[in-house]
């Protein structure tokens, strides 16, 4: 079944990578400016998260053999769902305004139950997650974000070994992230369960602009222990025109 995204709200970027509001980035302050006051995001963030689960822009199906349809019904029915209605029930038990981006809440999170630091990391970070990956995926970035790689990490195959370390490596359940840090510097981290770069309380912090899922549930149907394997395909349907255009909102 074809999903199609309805969502009109500032996430309906996710979809409209290639559109002029690319343009619009973090309005009013300058990346380092925001880093330095704790991670502050500014509420007109262009792809600011909300607390409702999107639609997916492709069909169950589209990343197959890469990922499993069944797989990505599970994972996205299931799981992610899960961590969106539980989000929900913390904010309401905790008095979170969900008119204002979900990136407020993570960037002081330690403020906050477990409940909601699970549930906002793991809301966001799928949301995330199936925004920079497509049926139509692969191959290497260009222009400005290939250019802040090759400077970060050396080259663009250095950069592909340093995040799959950190997927493989990762102990258990968790994420590898691409994070921009001031300066239009780029690093790769790696968070446990559902935590993420923007959280106040993680050891690496930045605005991540692609991570993957190294929890089990999402790959284990098809790859079972080749966590690997699962990591090496990752790269046939990174959508580098979604990556590249966060990265322009990162840095502007």
């Amino acid at each position: 079944m074809k999903h199609q995204n309805t969502d009109k709200s500032r996430r309906s970027f996710l979809s409209q990578t290639s559109k002029a509001g690319l343009a619009v980035g973090l309005i009013g302050s300058s990346f380092s400016e925001l880093l330095a006051n704790g991670m502050g995001i500014p509420a007109d963030f262009s792809v600011a998260t909300g607390f409702s689960q999107s639609p997916l822009n492709y069909s169950y199906q589209a990343l197959e053999p890469h990922i499993d349809a069944r797989t990505m019904e599970i994972h996205y029915t299931k799981h992610a769902a899960s961590y969106a209605s539980n989000l929900n029930d913390a904010a309401k038990e905790e008095g979170v305004d969900t008119s204002k981006p979900l990136e407020e809440v993570l960037k002081s999170i330690s403020k906050y139950s477990v409940k909601m630091r699970n549930n906002a990391g793991g809301h966001y970070n799928h949301e995330l997650f199936w925004s920079v990956m497509s049926p139509k995926g692969g191959g290497k970035p260009e222009g400005k974000l290939l250019e802040a790689i090759s400077s970060s990490f050396g080259s663009y195959e250095a950069f592909v070994t340093q995040f799959e370390n950190a997927a493989k490596s990762r102990f258990g359940s968790g994420w590898a992230w691409l994070i921009v840090q001031p300066g239009a510097k780029l690093a790769v981290s790696s968070t446990a369960n559902q935590d993420n770069p923007l959280m106040d309380l993680a050891e690496t912090k930045g605005i991540p602009i692609l991570g993957l899922d190294v929890w089990e549930h999402a790959y284990y149907l098809h790859y079972q222990n080749r966590r690997p394997d699962y990591v090496t395909a990752f790269w046939n349907l990174v959508d580098w025109k979604a990556v590249s255009a966060r990265f322009e909102l990162a840095i502007n």
